[in-house]
């Protein structure tokens, strides 16, 4: 095997440079070669999940996650695994909902533990073998606008933001990875219209989202620091803070990591699901008149099941793989303030409730605060120090032909050599302006280059390698050492006619005088019913046996018209 792998090295080194040679690398492939347990990991992964996408949802035990888990597994496409607080819960949400267990897994997962987050994820890769996660849907939230008080989490942070955003930012870091080799990999976060200030329930209803710096993010948003922006806590403000970060987030892992990975990150408003356990906190009197509210003023109402399709449609529809998009439905939430957002029609124009179906889907638009780059950049820092979440690094795509791996490899190590030849030869210099001295490591590894690299694997190994790549591939055809696009001479066209008339303006009594010009040409051949002419043999076999140019026949010879009895003589006549 070693010595079958030497040769093939070698091989391309003295074949990397020719025409045959690339076409030969750009079609193949390394074995892969799989160990037992390897064979055992897929056959078990492929009894488990068949042909089916793996969805993970977090909040599933209620409201709109429950709606979205009875559609998911509704197409038999899915298998969804349900992370919820509450297990017991769960199962009896399953068994009273119908869901086939064959298809729905459920797993702990708390949300107001980092522990229990790290726990989850390490569970999940465990049940999910080799078959990578096609959806993540960050569904769960908790919402406390009576508290006049914060509640801290397990990790000493604010209740509101580290269930409804910070968990989910850790469990994003850590499940990302693995997503990127799936066929068409989405992370989808629940927003709100509440987070987004450009609207009537976003900018119209005290307390607002709003961020300010992060000033208490910074500070490290631990007990007594129970705000982002640092300041007193309110509940309601907690929760429309959390939702304008994981809207935030979406943007930006967008734009930081999508094109590398073909990850479509996406954030959605399924409208206001008034009536939702969301609520449970409030006072009897707003649950009652909330959803009267959401119907009629903001036009934002919508049922939890329609709410679960939505939900739904953004995780299967094929239009919603794009990445960097706001979901909304049926016109999205009210925009504006006065005559600009009456009713029109019977209809609350914008209000995102109610109806539309499945193509009243659009890409809403997003307020400034959720499109601020600069501070999405410092919440995306500040977040990952608060969290302990580690990313990987955005690298630009690499292609898989082992071509330009091999190409690439060369030119890195020769790139690598010559900066290190010219940092030798002219030195660079220090702050005070002292000039850089080379460390003993980097002379070494100059005279090594000049002995070893440019000497013996230089005249030897070169000289193998041309040799081989010309033994596998045969000799190089000189068109390919010229490469694909060298610089060919046209034969020269013929020369048709040259023709000499005069003639002389005529008076009105005059006759008509008629001259006689000789030709002077080439001789060809008509050959079909078309009349189309070809040079004689004669030239070709000088064109094609020489390379050059053709003598110019003799000023003597004349046109010859072939035709299928006889060939005759033309001569051209001016009047």
């Amino acid at each position: 095997m070693m010595r079958q792998a030497s040769i093939l090295i070698v091989a391309l080194a003295g074949a990397i440079g020719s025409v045959d040679g690339f076409k030969f690398m750009s079609n193949w492939q390394p074995p892969k070669i799989l160990t037992n347990e390897q064979k055992v990991e897929i056959a078990k992964t492929e009894e488990r999940f068949g042909d089916k996408k793996l969805v993970v949802i977090t909040g599933c035990s209620s409201g709109l996650g429950r709606e979205t888990v009875k559609n998911l597994l509704a197409t038999d496409k899915y298998h969804v695994v349900g992370a919820v607080r509450d297990v017991d819960k769960m199962e009896a949400v399953a068994e009273l909902d119908g869901f086939n267990m064959d298809n729905f897994k459920i797993m702990e997962l708390e949300l107001n533990s980092f522990e229990s987050v790290d726990k989850f994820c390490d569970n999940l890769k465990d049940y999910q073998l080799a078959k990578p996660i096609d959806r993540l849907i960050c569904n769960a939230g908790v919402y406390q606008p009576s508290l006049d008080y914060a509640k801290w989490s397990v990790d000493g942070h604010e209740q509101t933001m580290q269930i409804n955003f910070l968990s989910h930012f850790l469990m994003i870091s850590k499940l990302m990875p693995g997503m990127s080799v799936a066929p068409d990999p989405r992370v989808i976060m629940v927003g709100s219209v509440t987070g987004n200030d450009n609207t009537v329930g976003g900018g119209g209803v005290y307390p607002i989202a709003d961020l300010k710096n992060l000033d208490g993010f910074k500070a490290g948003f631990k007990n007594p620091i129970a705000m982002a922006d640092g300041y007193g806590f309110i509940g309601a403000k907690a929760y429309k803070d959390s939702k304008l970060c994981l809207m935030m987030t979406s943007n930006f892992l967008h734009s930081k990591y999508h094109r590398n990975t073909g990850i479509a990150f996406s954030s959605i408003y399924p409208g206001c699901i008034a009536e939702t356990p969301l609520f449970r906190e409030k006072r009897a009197w707003f649950r009652k008149y909330f959803p009267i509210f959401m119907k009629y003023i903001t036009g934002g109402y919508v049922g939890v099941d329609e709410a679960g399709q939505r939900l739904f449609q953004v995780a299967h529809d094929p239009r919603c793989s794009k990445s960097g998009v706001y979901w909304s439905w049926n016109g999205g939430p009210r925009e504006g303030r006065g005559a600009a957002a009456l009713e029109k029609s019977g209809q609350i124009s914008g209000g995102g409730g109610a109806g539309g179906g499945w193509d009243s889907i659009y890409e809403n638009d997003q307020s400034d605060k959720v499109n601020n780059l600069e501070l999405s950049v410092k919440l995306f820092e500040t977040a990952t120090q608060i969290t302990g979440a580690q990313w990987p690094e955005a690298k630009s795509f690499v292609s898989p032909c082992p071509t330009l791996k091999v190409i690439g490899a060369i030119s890195s190590n020769m790139i690598a050599r010559e900066e290190l030849k010219r940092m030798a030869e002219r030195p660079g210099f220090n702050e005070d302006g002292t000039p850089i001295k080379l460390t003993k490591r980097k002379k070494a590894a100059l005279i090594a280059d000049k002995v070893i690299v440019r000497g013996v694997l230089g005249n030897t190994v070169g000289r193998v390698g041309r040799l081989t790549g010309r033994l596998l591939l045969g000799r190089i055809p000189e068109t390919a050492k010229q490469g694909s696009f060298q610089d060919e001479k046209p034969l020269e066209e013929a020369e048709i006619v040259a023709a000499v008339t005069s003639s002389s303006a005529p008076e009105e009594s005059s006759k008509m005088e008629i001259e006689t010009t000789t030709v002077v040409t080439k001789s060809i051949d008509v050959v079909d019913e078309e009349d189309k002419l070809i040079l004689e043999d004669e030239i070709f076999d000088q064109v094609f046996a020489n390379g050059n140019k053709a003598e110019e026949p003799s000023a003597e010879r004349e046109w010859k018209v072939a035709d299928s009895t006889e060939s005759k003589e033309k001569e051209l006549s001016t009047v």
